[in-house]
């Protein structure tokens, strides 16, 4: 009787299939997907869950990877992430055109194939794009029910055979790669003495070219402590500076202001003369550094602004959004000042604003409903492309309007973790009626379309990233796993070898992978009808 209630059955799947999820074999396990299998089971024995759930998870889902995306996803196109992205591209297309191709060699149906797709690079959007353009009574589901296991063994036994295989020590390679680009864009602080005659005798506000290199200098050595530079600071010969910005960009400004200096023989009051001011007074959102002047205003410098959990250093053009935190040094009435007048407050950085939120995924529905003449087809981005490309862009922008970008990142977690859950138990539930008669019929079939669609794209991937894009080892290891969206992969990855440079090129290749599986789930359905 209690299991006749759609409500009760919903919670059920769901706490059993988190509990699935976090049974591990040979440290491998399936997180919150094994919510997906606990609902094949329901469905295959009559149960059903509240209708529409689903359709809200999916939108919560898809929306929060797009804000989570939305920051690292446009950086990619423009730094080191280039080869990242074509290797996202190369291996989510290959692994459509192998699915494409084994179903027509193995004749399966629309449905289970593109199911199969999705399970193969263990991705839930793309499960979501192919789900939704699909009849709802198709069997998607349990392509991606049986591809899914593929995906995930098959990237992690790939990773942890490839380096083997070739004999590449990754450590050793990561000693090699110590001054590439993961080390070059790391924050650093480095005091510099002052001995250009041309910078002498002038205002640290008139040297713009300090901000546009994205750094800033922060203090001043006086005896043997740094305190914050004053307002009007101006450049005397002998001084020394505390300069703060990406490695990388230190070096003209250190040749524009003089040299080096390696002492380290100083004292740093932190405590008191440093705070991190939340900003969400209209006096400083929206503005730029250049027309807030801190340094001239209140007498502080902004060393640095964290921002959907990345931090950089700001140049004059960076613009402050609404729940950025800022790292401002100076005297600590100066700071009170400051934090006053950017409407500081603590519990803003850690507030979801749900106006933004209800708006932006209703401005994602109303676009996903657009429908676009393509030729004789019409196209629309349906709810799994229109509320992502809104959030990637209120992500990146962090402010379209009235709609704001900086969603916490606890927030942001929950609201994945639980669309997530929501659409994988309504998905497998709906699926699960005919999982045994699918089965039965197609079982060897999807398991063999299923290996191939795991294993010829990373070869393929691979080979082009070594041979075409010239990508390190490291790079190629982490590139894989972001493109096949696999985070057990990355997890193989960290567990044999301390570097960094794997979960950077992951990093950068996941968002890109995400987004294009969306798109390429759409045009393979098309592609297989």
């Amino acid at each position: 009787m209690l299991l006749d209630n759609p409500l009760l059955v919903f919670f059920v799947v769901i706490a059993s299939g988190l509990l699935l999820g976090q049974a591990r074999v040979a440290g491998l396990s399936l997180g919150t997907s094994g919510i997906i299998f606990t609902a094949l089971a329901a469905g295959h024995f009559g149960y059903s869950v509240p209708v529409g759930v689903g359709t809200l998870g999916l939108v919560l889902f898809i929306y929060s990877i797009g804000l989570t995306a939305g920051p690292s996803f446009f950086r990619a196109f423009r730094r080191q992430g280039k080869p990242l992205v074509i290797l996202a591209l190369v291996l989510v297309a290959t692994g459509a055109a192998t699915t494409w191709s084994a179903a027509r060699l193995l004749h399966l149906p629309t449905d289970l194939a593109a199911g199969l797709f999705a399970g193969a690079m263990t991705s839930t959007p793309g499960l979501a794009a192919v789900l939704e353009s699909l009849p709802a009574s198709g069997q998607a589901a349990v392509g991606y029910g049986i591809g899914y296991p593929f995906g995930v063994i098959g990237v992690v036994l790939f990773i942890q055979l490839l380096p083997r295989l070739l004999r590449i020590d990754l450590d050793a390679l990561d000693e090699h790669l110590r001054a590439t680009e993961l080390s070059r864009h790391q924050i650093q602080r480095v005091l510099v003495e002052v001995q250009n005659p041309a910078v002498i005798g002038k205002r640290l506000v008139d040297l713009d070219m300090i901000a546009e290199a994205n750094c800033q200098i922060t203090r001043v050595l006086q005896g043997d402590r740094l305190v914050p530079v004053p307002q009007d600071f101006t450049l005397e010969p002998a001084q020394h500076l505390l300069l703060v910005g990406r490695a990388f960009r230190l070096e003209p400004i250190i040749s524009l202001l003089g040299r080096r200096n390696p002492r380290t023989d100083y004292i740093l009051d932190a405590e008191s003369q440093r705070m991190q001011v939340v900003a969400t007074s209209k006096h400083v959102v929206g503005k730029t550094l250049s027309e807030l002047r801190p340094l001239g205003q209140f007498g502080v410098t902004l060393s640095r602004i964290a921002r959907h959990d990345i931090e950089f250093v700001p140049d004059l053009d960076d613009v402050v959004q609404w729940g950025d935190a800022l790292t401002a040094v100076g005297d600590p009435e100066n700071l009170a000042r400051f934090a006053e007048y950017a409407g500081h407050r603590v519990q803003a950085f850690d507030q979801t604003d749900l106006i933004s939120l209800g708006l932006g995924i209703a401005a994602g529905a109303v676009l996903g409903s657009i429908s676009i003449g393509l030729g004789d087809q019409r196209f629309a981005l349906g709810l799994v492309g229109g509320p992502m490309f809104v959030a990637l862009l209120v992500g990146h922008f962090g402010r379209i309007g009235r709609i704001y970008g900086s969603v916490p990142r606890a927030s942001r977690l929950l609201m994945m973790e639980l669309g997530l859950a929501l659409f994988l138990a309504d998905a497998g539930v709906q699926a699960g009626g005919s999982l045994l008669a699918v089965v039965q019929t197609h079982g060897v079939r999807l398991s063999l379309a299923a290996i191939a669609a795991v294993l010829f794209p990373m070869i393929v991937g691979v080979g082009v990233a070594r041979f075409v894009l010239k990508m390190n080892f490291l790079q190629i290891l982490g590139g894989t796993c972001g493109g096949m969206t696999s985070t057990p992969g990355l997890g193989a990855i960290t567990a044999r070898t301390d570097s960094e440079i794997p979960v950077v090129s992951y990093a950068a290749a996941y968002p890109v992978a995400l987004i294009l599986m969306t798109v390429i789930g759409h045009a393979l359905v098309a592609l297989l009808e």
